[in-house]
């Protein structure tokens, strides 16, 4: 396996386009990998891997797909150079693969087997850890230079369809964007990060734009971070908008700033990246990639077996009203009144209402008995109102109290973030006396930024 520039540099006019030219690099790193999507004589997007300072690359006409049934063809082309891996931007008319270039995806990769023999047998299989691209995926040799691009089963193989995404990972801009020349605008910088693409509509009715949420978390972080920060966290992504496709995320992507990777071993006892942030900068980066919501864990990391907020949600079926959930909410606080747990509520941004409890002292297994047992005795005390059991047809007429995610590894949403949902709703804490005035899904980002204004309705947390 040949790893040759040659190819790549002679078929370039260096005067007249700004791909950068090849020369081979060395890297003691991980290995990465990028995606451009590529709108030249014909539509298509490139996948590149590197390998011994160049990116083998592959046009893969039809894109990356998630369905492991779908077989995409795959062109091997020329090698690139590793600086590729950042070129965005309009190839001229006239020049070879003249068209628009934008970056679809990037991250690092892991070969399960020996890259050159298995270049060599027609058969790469590969670990992506990308932002849009996770996952297991196989490259196939068939004939000539053309491979077969399959995803393999594993957690990641209903993903996302890719077609649904049409925004730059790196600039946050459209392919419409890219080819008039469009800059970001990086007048918007805020906690030292640079804000692309700030006038994306993310919401509408009304239309909220990415550099208002962004603004929105940088009001709320006094009060957001104490039970955001050292905690393993997951986010939903929105690239384009809550109409666009969206995606849970849950593992580290590349270093920044406030932003922490931790190694926690998961259901088959392998180690995975997860991630943590520290800091006001860390949450505004982690919005800047279009990390729209937030949930978090029980535990701290610096004690992630020891967890510390029990969390009750309360999922009322649908046919029951407002008042017959509120006077559920307040059966609970009676409970860990008698039982003297402090309480505090906050709305779900949603349909229900979440009591969350500061407690210490337990391991995972003692926390999930204690949550389970106190929705059991709510379940035996109002038996007509109330079950402990996720089975959707046990809640007939019923509240749900949902204690299933005081569990280790299981996450709730934190509070002050925003919900994915029309009106930009919050999951806000609220005074047990507020309890009658304000809906599961009144608060929405405008009137969150008033209420900020006020008094703190969960002082006194941690004390």
């Amino acid at each position: 396996m040949k790893n040759n520039l040659t190819k790549y540099n002679n078929k370039r006019n260096f005067d007249k386009t700004k791909e950068p030219r090849g020369k081979k690099e060395s890297n003691n790193k991980k290995l990465r990998f990028v995606v451009q999507h590529h709108i030249a004589r014909k539509d298509h997007y490139d996948l590149r891997l590197e390998y011994d300072g160049v990116l083998k690359s592959w046009a893969v006409p039809k894109g990356p797909s998630y369905n492991i049934k779908d077989k995409r063809l795959s062109i091997l082309v020329e090698d690139h150079p590793l600086e590729y891996r950042n070129f965005e931007g309009v190839i001229p008319k006239g020049e070879y693969g003249g068209g628009t270039v934008m970056l679809f995806d990037e991250g690092t990769y892991e070969p399960l087997y020996d890259f050159k023999k298995s270049f060599k047998d027609g058969m790469i299989k590969i670990i992506l850890y990308g932002k849009r691209l996770k996952g297991v995926w196989t490259l196939v040799h068939f004939k000539e230079d053309n491979w077969l691009l399959i995803k393999e089963k594993d957690e990641y193989m209903e993903f996302s369809d890719i077609k649904t995404i049409n925004t730059s990972i790196k600039s946050g801009r459209t392919m419409e964007e890219i080819e008039n020349g469009i800059k970001n605008n990086t007048e918007d910088v805020i906690e030292g990060v640079k804000i692309s693409n700030p006038d994306k509509i993310i919401y509408k009715k009304p239309n909220i734009t990415k550099l208002e949420i962004i603004k929105y978390y940088k009001a709320v972080s006094k009060r957001m971070l104490p039970y955001l920060k050292n905690r393993v966290i997951s986010t939903v992504r929105c690239p384009d908008g809550i109409d666009g496709a969206s995606f849970f995320k849950k593992h580290f992507e590349n270093e920044r700033e406030g932003l922490c990777k931790v190694d926690l071993k998961n259901m088959s006892s392998k180690e995975d990246d997860y991630y943590f942030l520290t800091s006001v900068k860390g949450l505004i980066s982690e919005v800047q990639m279009n990390s729209f919501e937030f949930h978090i864990w029980g535990s701290r990391v610096e004690d992630l077996e020891n967890p510390d907020i029990l969390v009750f949600d309360f999922d009322p079926d649908e046919n029951l009203n407002l008042k017959k959930l509120r006077d559920g909410v307040r059966d609970l606080k009676s409970i860990l009144d008698e039982l003297k747990l402090k309480s505090f509520l906050k709305t779900s941004g949603g349909k229900g209402y979440h009591v969350l409890v500061p407690i210490s002292g337990v391991n995972w297994k003692e926390f999930r008995l204690i949550a389970k047992n106190i929705a059991e005795l709510m379940e035996a005390k109002w038996p007509l109102k109330y079950t402990s059991n996720i089975r959707k047809h046990k809640r007939k007429n019923k509240i749900f109290i949902d204690w299933v995610r005081n569990t280790r590894g299981a996450t709730s949403v934190a509070p002050y973030s925003l919900r994915l949902r029309n009106k930009a709703t919050v999951s806000f804490p609220i005074s047990w006396n507020e309890l009658d005035k304000i809906k599961p899904n009144s608060i929405t980002l405008k009137k969150a930024l008033e209420k900020i204004k006020g008094k703190d309705p969960w002082k006194g947390f941690y004390k």
